[in-house]
C-alpha cells in the first residue's frame, strides 16, 4: 500500500515521526519520505541516524504555520501524516496564542494545502485523549483540529482525497509519559515516586502500535473516521511498584489540566462508534458522499458505551508492566 508512494510527515523529527519513518522504510518500499519540521538540528541528527536510507529521505525546513512552504513541500506527495503540534500542557497554557497558531491554524494550512495539491490522496492526523472532553488548552486546540480534519472531507468534492484521525494517549516512554520522570528519580538514588492521585489510570501503547494504527488508517480510511486502538490499562501506582518495588508513593495532588483517566470514546460518541477485532472507529455524524459507509468487519457498540483507561476490560499487572518496561 505504501510501496512507490511519497509520504510527508509534519513534525517528522519527533518520537512518532522517527518511529514511523523507520517502520515504513523497514516494511515497505516507498518512493520517498519527506520530513517536514522546523528544527534544523533535529533534522541533522535524524539524517545521520538514518544514513542507510538517504536515497529515500528528504528533509524540509518548514512550519505548519507557513501555508506557502507547505504547498511547496506537497508537490508530488501521495500521503500526509500530520504529527506536528505544540503538546506540552503547561507551555500551551502559558502561551495560548502560539498553541492556537500551530495546532489550529497549522491544521487548517495542512488541510488547505492538501486539498489544493492535486496529488495528495490520504491525510491522517494524530489526535490525543486530551481532545476528548478537554480540560486544558492543548486538548481544546486538538479538539478543534480534529473537527477541522473531519470536516475537510466535505470540501473534497469529486477529488480522490480523504482525511481521517488516529487517537491515542501518552506513548509509553515518550517525553510526555511518566516513565522517564520516574526513571530519572530512580537513577539519582530516589526511593520515593510521587503520585498525583492514587486513582489515576492510563492506557499502555507503544510507539510501534501507534505507527501500525496510522498505517491501518492510511490503508482503510474512507473519510472522517477516528481510529482508536484496543489496548490495556494500568494503574499509575502499579507502574511505580513495577519500576521501584516497595517504594513509598506520596500523593502530591493532581496537576493543572491533568485527568484521572484517559478517555478515548465518550457516551455521546457511542451512537456512531463501531467495534472491530483490535480497534474502534468513531464515524462522523455527518456524511458527505457515498464512500463514507462503515468499514466492513465491525459492529455498532451499545448506546451508552464509553472507552477510557478507567473502565477498560483489560488491565496490566505489576509483573506484566515489568516485562513491558524492558521494551521501552
Amino acid at each position: 500500500m505504501l510501496n512507490g508512494k511519497t509520504i510527508l510527515v509534519t513534525g517528522g523529527t519527533g518520537s512518532f515521526g522517527k518511529c514511523f519513518t523507520k517502520y515504513v522504510l523497514t516494511h515497505y518500499d516507498p518512493k520517498k519520505i519527506i520530513i517536514y519540521s522546523r528544527d534544523e538540528y533535529k533534522q541533522f541528527v535524524m539524517q545521520n541516524d538514518m544514513k542507510e536510507y538517504a536515497d529515500k529521505l528528504r528533509f524540509f525546513i518548514g512550519d505548519v504555520r507557513d501555508r506557502d512552504r507547505l504547498s511547496r513541500a506537497l508537490v508530488g506527495v501521495d500521503y500526509i501524516v500530520h504529527a506536528a503540534a505544540l503538546k506540552q500542557v503547561p507551555a500551551c497554557e502559558y502561551n495560548p496564542n502560539e498553541a492556537i497558531k500551530t495546532n489550529i491554524h497549522g491544521a487548517m494550512n495542512v488541510i488547505d494545502a492538501a486539498l489544493d495539491s492535486g496529488s495528495v490522496r490520504k491525510v491522517v492526523a494524530l489526535s490525543t485523549d486530551k481532545a476528548v472532553n478537554p480540560v486544558n488548552l492543548y486538548g481544546g486546540t486538538k479538539l478543534v483540529s480534529d473537527k477541522l480534519f473531519i470536516a475537510a472531507n466535505a470540501y473534497s468534492g469529486v477529488s480522490d482525497i480523504n482525511f481521517s484521525i488516529v487517537r491515542y494517549g501518552n506513548v509509553a516512554g515518550s517525553r510526555g509519559s511518566v516513565i522517564p520522570f520516574f526513571r530519572n528519580i530512580i537513577e539519582n538514588g530516589g526511593d520515593k515516586l510521587p503520585i498525583t492521585d492514587y486513582r489515576m489510570t492510563r492506557f499502555w501503547i507503544s510507539l510501534e502500535q501507534g505507527v501500525e494504527l496510522v498505517i491501518k488508517a492510511l490503508s482503510e480510511a474512507r473519510g472522517g473516521e477516528t481510529f482508536i486502538s484496543k489496548i490495556p490499562s494500568f494503574k499509575i501506582t502499579d507502574l511505580a511498584q513495577a519500576m521501584l518495588p516497595g517504594c513509598e508513593m506520596p500523593e502530591v495532588g493532581i496537576r493543572e489540566g491533568e485527568k484521572l483517566h484517559e478517555i478515548m470514546v465518550t457516551v455521546e460518541d457511542s451512537l456512531t462508534t463501531y467495534e472491530y477485532d483490535k480497534h474502534f472507529i468513531v464515524y462522523p455524524q455527518m456524511t458527505w458522499n457515498d464512500r463514507q459507509l462503515p468499514i466492513p468487519g465491525g459492529k455498532p457498540v451499545k448506546q451508552g458505551f464509553s472507552y477510557s483507561s478507567g473502565n477498560n476490560t483489560e488491565w496490566l499487572s505489576v509483573d506484566q508492566i515489568k516485562e513491558l518496561l524492558k521494551t521501552v
